[in-house]
């Protein structure tokens, strides 16, 4: 299915109005078996990152760095699923899954957005438990509020401008072809139905995933070889698994975020494989900001701690009334 009709965006015209999203599948039955399982996942999705906001927000015990960069990275979560989530389960319940051009553009400007926003909080939240760790004494002189407001701000100002130039720079190619192979705007997906020469982009796109994907993870990296440097210092081995328990779960939310991010984008691509990217991407953008809250509040005692605290306020002032 194509789109005869052409639209002018910044000064450019395309020879697309519309993309069409071909979906996860094109088996309807099997669309309306997906659409409750994760119109079920996006919902618990919300809730789990928005009561670890609130909880964290109302319990003076969890006011420390960690615990505030963890707020903001649920609050990405949140965002992030909401960019793609609902467009995806309302394509779940249509025949043409069509997507406007602007819209497109709109959709993976915020994706993008919070996915390099998540890089550059998780680098931060690397170095705050490098700083916990190799320098206990000075941790709440070195992570200070004003500090830590400013990692905030450097993750969503580096997210947002590097996810405005892939957006400017994609979208303003001509377009041929109007069909993505996705169930989302994916930028790779996109770029390969240009008529025109994308090279240009391509290098920006390149550029961003050096400097903001791989320059995170070198933080990230080079964080926690210092915090094995510190941890092996330690003499009693008490102490070492304690020290290394409060990276445990920061630990798993960064393996997960990096592990399936370069299994989609670094992988080769046939098209064989296409089936396989789109089931590593609904890990990547629909499973992953469920898991995150889990990660970090399963096997965290503050966390528990803080929830039977607000369960006990609330039945106490049940009670009273």
């Amino acid at each position: 299915m194509t789109s005869s009709r052409s639209m002018e965006w910044k000064g450019n015209q395309s020879s697309v109005a519309m993309f069409f999203l071909l979906g996860l599948s094109n088996e309807k039955e099997l669309q309306l078996i997906l659409f409750p399982i994760f119109l079920g996942i996006y919902l618990v999705t919300l809730i789990w990152n928005l009561g670890l906001i609130l909880l964290i927000r109302m319990d003076a015990h969890l006011h420390t760095p960690m615990y505030y960069f963890l707020s903001f990275l649920s609050f990405i979560d949140i965002c992030y699923s909401s960019s793609i989530s609902p467009r995806m389960l309302w394509d779940f319940l249509r025949k043409e899954k069509m997507i406007s051009f602007i819209a497109c553009a709109t959709q993976y400007f915020v994706a993008a957005w919070m996915a390099l926003a998540e890089s550059c909080l998780l680098a931060a939240m690397a170095y705050d438990r490098y700083v916990a760790i190799g320098s206990p004494l000075q941790y709440s002189a070195i992570m200070v509020p004003g500090l830590c407001g400013k990692m905030v701000a450097w993750a969503y100002v580096t997210g947002f401008f590097s996810s405005l130039i892939q957006t400017v720079s994609c979208f303003q190619l001509n377009y041929c072809g109007p069909n993505i192979q996705h169930f989302f705007c994916d930028l790779t997906q996109i770029i390969s139905l240009s008529c025109s020469n994308p090279f240009i982009s391509q290098v920006i796109l390149l550029l961003v995933a050096i400097f903001v994907g791989f320059g995170t993870l070198f933080v990230i990296l080079l964080s926690y070889g210092f915090i094995a440097a510190s941890i092996l210092k330690i003499s009693s081995g008490k102490g070492s698994a304690k020290a290394f328990n409060t990276c445990v779960s920061h630990l798993a939310a960064v393996t997960l975020y990096y592990g399936t991010a370069f299994s989609v984008y670094l992988s080769p691509k046939s098209n064989q494989s296409m089936n396989q990217d789109k089931v590593l991407s609904v890990f990547y953008v629909i499973i992953i900001p469920i898991l995150n809250p889990l990660i970090y509040s399963l096997r965290n005692k503050e966390i528990k701690e803080a929830l039977k605290r607000l369960i006990k306020r609330e039945i106490a002032l049940s009670q009273s009334e």
